[in-house]
């Protein structure tokens, strides 16, 4: 595996707004992972102070109840990075679960190289704030629309922002990130098809 081409700089390099250059470690720190469709990447209540870029796939981010419900926090795809954070933590482990909706490989960094890394080089300072404040963004709209939206918003809100996933992810999984049932999901999607009538 060559550093200049993980998909990771990529990535740093357009938080940081500009060119980022990867320790001569980097190869140490960063693992190429494979996922089959429905492979666990990592599960609730497991130590794993990783970072994620997403070089080829989609995952699922979600959380399982003692009774065995299953809701979904979000979905990630090409290009987007992930890890929970409170594995991030010492001692930590990690609040919600990951698997991939479709075949997958992703780069893993060990955060607290990052950390490290940033501590050094001001261009990853930059990097990690951004990435986080992209990452708070994401889950302030997520509350948002939860709190907020009737599930037709929610679903025309998601679509806005990730209409590429729309299609991508299966029905019940979307239905349980929308926090609705896989037929009230049909009925919205029905209802948003049907053509609108626009006579006097």
């Amino acid at each position: 595996m060559d550093k200049q081409g993980l998909h990771c700089a990529d990535v740093l390099c357009a938080l940081a707004g500009q060119a980022v250059t990867l320790p001569a470690d980097t190869l140490a720190h960063v693992r190429i992972v494979s996922l089959g469709k429905d492979e666990v990447l990592f599960e609730m209540g497991q130590p794993h102070p990783y970072l994620y870029v997403i070089r080829r796939g989609c995952v699922k981010l979600l959380y399982r109840t003692a009774q065995g419900d299953e809701w979904v926090q979000d979905f990630m795809a090409e290009g987007a990075f992930f890890g929970s954070v409170t594995a991030m933590s010492p001692g930590g482990v990690c609040s919600y679960a990951c698997a991939a909706i479709e075949p997958c490989e992703l780069e893993r960094l060990d955060y607290a190289w990052i950390e490290q890394t940033a501590q050094a080089d001001p261009l990853w300072r930059t990097a990690l704030l951004n990435g986080w404040k992209d990452y708070a963004i994401r889950k302030e709209w997520r509350e948002h629309d939860l709190l907020t939206l009737s599930p037709e918003e929610r679903y025309a809100a998601f679509v806005a922002r990730d209409g590429n996933l729309a299609q991508r992810v299966p029905q019940k999984d979307l239905a349980r990130y929308l926090g609705i049932t896989p037929v009230s999901l049909s009925r919205i999607r029905r209802r948003r098809a049907a053509p609108t009538d626009t006579r006097a």
